[in-house]
């Protein structure tokens, strides 16, 4: 069974930072990378980052700079890091990872950031 679970997110003043953690089971992101999406109110779902089963990152330009993804296999988690915080990046952050098979989503973690 597949489970992707988010954590680290929060309320946090514009420019500041936040690490968001993605726990994987029951499927190994080193085999099929990750991605990082985000849905704010009223809008629709955006992938921001992601990670291949390489290990190349590619960012949406809206958090290029700020923003570095990064995994660990041995704990089979990707991470989020996300400095320089705007309020326009207040959304629920999911992780993704996808198989021939299925698409498999986490639950998300709330990102608030005050301006």
């Amino acid at each position: 069974q597949v489970q992707l679970v988010e954590s680290g997110g929060g309320l946090v003043q514009a420019g500041g930072s936040l690490r968001l953690s993605c726990v994987a089971s029951g499927i190994m992101f080193r085999i099929y990378g990750m991605g990082w999406y985000r849905q704010a109110p009223g809008k629709q779902r955006e992938w921001v980052a992601g990670i291949t089963s390489t290990g190349i990152t590619n960012y949406a330009d809206s958090v290029k700079g700020r923003f570095t993804v990064s995994g660990d296999n041995a704990k089979n988690t990707v991470y989020l890091q996300m400095n320089s915080l705007k309020p326009e990046d207040t959304a629920v952050y999911y992780c993704s990872s996808k198989t021939v098979l299925s698409d498999y989503w986490g639950q998300g973690t709330q990102v608030t950031v005050s301006s």
